[in-house]
């Protein structure tokens, strides 16, 4: 029986700091996963790079990555960003995006249990996070079971 792997995303928008670390150490994560195409906005406020990467160990002894495999293109951003493209249009170019870069082969099943995939989206419904997981999920011979955090 395969042991069960679990995957967590989460947006860090209209979150403070307190919540958003409680909200990782509470669940068990071990690594954050970042997949944005721009981890370095002051925008970002807490959630910049080098800040995050700090601050998660500091405060939950977590590990911190930015893959940028797992993040959309400029041109695929701006485009839905801008609303020349729908959900739909984006959803299907992003999972043909992370099907030719092969993320699956990138990522080990050690490496993506307990982790969790940032972006700053509040709700994950119409984000890449999300697209990520599930891809993930139907890529990897283990069972994955995604949890929105």
């Amino acid at each position: 029986m395969n042991k069960e792997i679990d995957l967590f995303t989460i947006g860090f928008t209209q979150k403070k700091a307190e919540q958003f670390f409680e909200i990782l150490i509470k669940s068990g994560v071990k690594r954050v996963i970042d997949t944005r195409l721009n981890n370095v906005s002051q925008l970002a406020g807490f959630a910049k790079k080098q800040d995050l990467e700090y601050f998660l160990a500091k405060i939950g002894g977590i590990e911190y990555m930015h893959i940028l495999d797992l993040a959309p293109t400029q041109d695929i951003l701006d485009a839905y960003k801008k609303k020349q493209i729908t959900w739909d249009s984006y959803e299907e170019k992003f999972n043909h995006l992370i099907s030719q870069r092969q993320i699956e082969k990138k990522l080990s099943i050690d490496l993506i249990d307990k982790s969790c995939l940032l972006c700053s989206e509040l709700k994950p419904h119409n984000c890449h996070r999300r697209l990520v997981a599930e891809y993930l999920q139907s890529k990897l011979d283990k069972s994955i079971k995604i949890h929105h955090i």
